[in-house]
């Protein structure tokens, strides 16, 4: 019999830190999905994770029917569709869509440049630094008068968003104190010390409950 035959459940393969992964274990960890958790070393990656998926990034989630499924996003609504008791997603992906592509675009390129200035020789991390600061105020003003970024409740973009946000904040936490951004500073701090979040960074973990 095969190990595939005997799994009980979907296998996915993470590493903790990556803003990627994180927002796909947020979501399944929301809707209830219990996974077989594999942490990877990203410099010694598992045969059986590049043998599903080649490109060799994170996360890959591979289900009981053998589907892989090796985009975060579409790991995030596969388990949200399979539970979306919270209502994370979105009634319309118009607005939703367009931040997340901005996030995954244009900020995640200066938040790399910013965050690794030595992957990029000739680069300047403060420019790509400043140029990340653009987005993060218009989160700023979207969050004015609301909790989150759709309105009161925590949504799919929160979580889509939120990683990579986390990630800039903590290049230079001082400077990224001192900031003229308090909506987006009180969002970041809220889904910092959310019971989701410290349950998805939790070390050592088998499954993902």
């Amino acid at each position: 019999m095969s190990l595939e035959s005997t799994r009980q459940y979907p296998v996915l393969y993470s590493f903790r830190r990556c803003p990627f992964a994180m927002r796909a274990r947020m979501a399944l960890y929301q809707a209830g999905v219990q996974c077989e958790m594999v942490e990877v070393e990203l410099k010694s990656k598992p045969a059986a994770m590049l043998a599903l998926s080649p490109k060799g990034s994170v996360p890959v989630l591979q289900l009981l029917s053998g589907e892989v499924i090796d985009e975060s996003l579409d790991i995030m609504r596969w388990a949200l569709q399979q539970n979306d008791s919270a209502h994370w997603l979105p009634s319309s992906w118009v607005f939703t869509q367009a931040l997340i592509d901005e996030n995954d675009g244009e900020f995640k390129l200066n938040l790399d440049r910013y965050k690794y200035p030595q992957r990029y020789p000739g680069g300047n991390s403060l420019v790509a630094r400043d140029k990340g600061l653009i987005f993060l105020h218009q989160l700023n003003t979207l969050l004015k008068g609301n909790a989150y970024l759709l309105g009161q409740q925590v949504s799919f973009v929160d979580i889509a968003i939120f990683p990579f946000v986390r990630q800039f904040a903590n290049t230079n936490a001082d400077w990224f104190a001192d900031q003229s951004l308090p909506s987006l500073q009180r969002w970041l701090k809220t889904l910092l010390d959310s019971d989701l979040f410290k349950a998805i960074m939790e070390k050592n973990r088998s499954h993902l409950l």
